[in-house]
């Protein structure tokens, strides 16, 4: 699979560049193995629906090391983060919403 930022090859390749430098700086071995991050950068673009994105970085995290079972393991933690986020606001909402139809 091609990088979707292969087009900037021709019409901005300093951009590119910097793009690139960020994505070695981010991901590189550090306190955080690689293949730790790739797993965090994954669960993260899952909670913002970039399939595209979960799919390359997933082939990334095996590519370093992750096997299948830790990269279910970090989407079950991003759908926990995020998922149940909506039943905490909407408890929240509706806690004040029905407090306040009791008040009047």
């Amino acid at each position: 699979m091609s990088s979707p930022l292969k087009i900037f090859e021709n019409l901005d390749p300093e951009l590119l560049k910097l793009v690139n430098r960020g994505a070695d700086f981010a991901l590189s071995d550090g306190a955080l193995q690689r293949k730790y991050k790739l797993l965090i950068a994954m669960a993260i673009d899952a909670t913002l629906g970039a399939a595209e994105g979960v799919r390359s970085l997933a082939m990334g995290a095996m590519q370093a090391g992750a096997t299948r079972e830790e990269i279910i393991e970090a989407l079950r933690v991003a759908y926990y983060i995020c998922g149940t986020s909506v039943a905490y606001t909407a408890a929240r909402a509706l806690e004040q919403l029905f407090q306040q139809q009791g008040r009047s």
